[in-house]
């Protein structure tokens, strides 16, 4: 199964982001890009991959483990924005992401630990808002001007929220758009690894 650890971002976060965003579907230079769906909305912490169905439960436990370990709920806000060239744009993070970064660091560890080969991209607190539409032809004329769309969404800072929990997440890929399955979720800042099958 193609699995990646996420902090999900409650719905008044999404809300307000989603305001904010609908208005840039009108512009110019944003057709013909894939927008994501708010449904979908998440901050990935690590991208694990296909992880084999034996490697799920010790994957869990150690997943656990470390959700256990933070001792305090991070505080963060959706704010600013970015691109990666004309391939990505995405709304930035603020507030605790120091500790974000090193609790994907120990999700990467404990997935490392398990035998899973993780990405080796470094983490970036971000969350996609839209993509190019692809590499064959057409999409990519189409999403010229990518970068542009950022500006204005440059000073958007929204309402502070708690990250909770800890999220495994199972990535469903087809014809259609992307669909996201909850496979466990963990509190996190709650001193607790109890272990939730929450399922999408």
């Amino acid at each position: 199964m193609r699995l990646f650890a996420a902090v999900l971002p409650p719905e008044t976060a999404i809300s307000e982001l989603a305001d904010a965003v609908a208005p840039l579907h009108a512009l110019p230079q944003a057709g013909g890009l894939r927008w994501t769906g708010e449904q979908t909305w998440h901050l990935t912490l690590a991208f694990l991959g296909q992880v084999d169905a034996e490697d799920l439960d010790p994957l869990r436990t150690r997943l656990g483990a470390v959700a256990a370990a933070v001792d305090r709920t991070p505080r963060l806000r959706l704010a600013g924005s970015g691109s990666f060239g004309e391939r990505a744009l995405w709304v930035g993070l603020a507030g605790d992401t120091l500790p974000l970064r090193r609790l994907a660091d120990e999700v990467v560890k404990a997935a490392r630990d398990t035998g899973i080969d993780v990405d080796e991209r470094p983490f970036r607190g971000h969350l996609t808002l839209a993509r190019s539409a692809g590499r064959n032809g057409p999409p990519r004329a189409a999403g010229r001007g990518l970068s542009g769309l950022a500006g204005p969404l440059a000073d958007f800072s929204g309402a502070e929220w708690p990250a909770d929990s800890l999220r495994l997440m199972r990535s469903h890929l087809g014809a259609g758009p992307a669909h996201y399955e909850t496979v466990a979720e963990w509190a996190l800042g709650a001193g607790s690894a109890e272990d939730g099958d929450g399922g999408a």
